[in-house]
């Protein structure tokens, strides 16, 4: 499974049980690196994409067990991926700036490399950094 997740600039993911931050842009840029590949998601995330229209979100509580390989799960809440195993890829997309965090990204860098990384301005952040990490 590749993970996706957003992290800002100390790795905080949400505040108050709520996302720190969307962009419509990294949405789109999500959906173009699925190419029509299964993205899975909570609930919770679904709700940010009920605009867009892509057939291949796929809602579950369960991610970490249902997604396969070659497969995305965009993880909002940090808590889902402890104890997550398996993971091909992970793709961090950071906001470039500070936000009040309480749950952080809990997998340490070490042990995967940076292979790519890309800027691209989204529609309410001025830059977003893309980063492709692999074990």
């Amino acid at each position: 499974m590749i993970v996706i997740a957003c992290v800002d600039d100390r790795m905080g993911m949400l505040f108050n049980r709520r996302r720190q931050s969307q962009d419509s842009a990294l949405r789109q840029r999500l959906l173009e690196r699925a190419a029509g590949r299964p993205v899975w998601m909570s609930e919770y995330s679904a709700r940010q994409f009920a605009d867009c229209p892509a057939n291949n979100i796929r809602v579950s509580d369960r991610c970490a067990d249902r997604a396969g390989t070659g497969e995305l799960w965009f993880v909002e809440d940090g808590r889902e991926l402890i104890g997550a195993r398996g993971a091909e890829e992970l793709v961090l997309y950071r906001w470039n700036r500070s936000y009040p965090g309480d749950v952080t990204f809990p997998w340490p860098l070490t042990g995967w490399t940076l292979t790519e990384t890309a800027d691209f301005p989204g529609t309410s952040h001025e830059k977003i950094t893309e980063e492709v990490y692999r074990p």
